[in-house]
């Protein structure tokens, strides 16, 4: 985006487009708190929850209980900042490849983890206190559609951060492109690592990572805008 803050339109009226830059910065401003923000929210509860354990219970857990909606406001509020990083980043990119589905694909991250804050998980693992071990035998409909929350939100993750790879590698930002890429396979290989027993802790570490990527683009973004 240029940095001009005027342009000249055809009859020769300045037109002001300051503004519009602010919005764009303000937008992936709001994208690059969304990683810091909802890491320091479940930090504070993986101290405070009690019965909560991280080597056994998902995230998705802490939307659970008396305290719940701390984690469901969580979870809605950071998707709503990915939305936000998104919208900045469609501003941003010029033409070229990811432009269309960089943003779209970020969007879909935002959607998923909007979904997962919405729509609450059956209580199951022992989690909250007193629910039997196990994975529940019958599924409510609003566990079905939490279900369904992380592996959209992952899956957009991974293919935005792929498309901007390529974007990246195109325009010989190699720093940029290594760090896309690897952003990607890691994740990937965290989630589908064969055990079980850690899966909430490997589920839990690919989260932050991506979170990473996002505020790391959208700091990089907005120092271009």
């Amino acid at each position: 985006m240029e940095q001009n803050v005027s342009v000249s339109t055809r009859t020769g009226d300045a037109v002001d487009i300051a503004p519009a830059i602010r919005r764009t910065r303000t937008l992936l401003l709001a994208g690059a708190a969304a990683g810091p923000l909802f890491t320091v929210v479940v930090a504070g509860q993986l101290l405070t929850r009690e019965g909560f354990d991280l080597a056994h219970h998902p995230l998705s857990l802490l939307s659970l209980g008396d305290l719940g909606w701390i984690q469901v406001g969580n979870f809605v509020v950071a998707g709503a900042l990915v939305l936000a990083l998104a919208a900045g980043i469609r501003r941003t990119l010029a033409d070229g490849p990811g432009r269309t589905w960089g943003p779209v694909l970020v969007a879909g991250y935002g959607v998923g983890l909007v979904m997962g804050g919405v729509f609450l998980p059956d209580p199951g693992l022992g989690y909250p206190p007193g629910t039997p071990d196990g994975i529940p035998d019958d599924f409510t409909w609003h566990g079905i559609l939490h279900a369904v929350a992380p592996p959209l939100a992952f899956t957009a993750l991974v293919a935005a951060s792929l498309v901007l790879t390529r974007r990246f590698a195109r325009n010989r930002q190699r720093g940029w492109a290594f760090y896309s890429a690897a952003t990607a396979v890691v994740a990937v290989v965290l989630s589908a690592w064969p055990d079980q027993d850690s899966a909430s802790v490997r589920l839990a570490v690919a989260s932050g990572i991506g979170f990473c990527w996002t505020t790391a683009i959208a700091v990089h973004l907005r120092g271009r805008a």
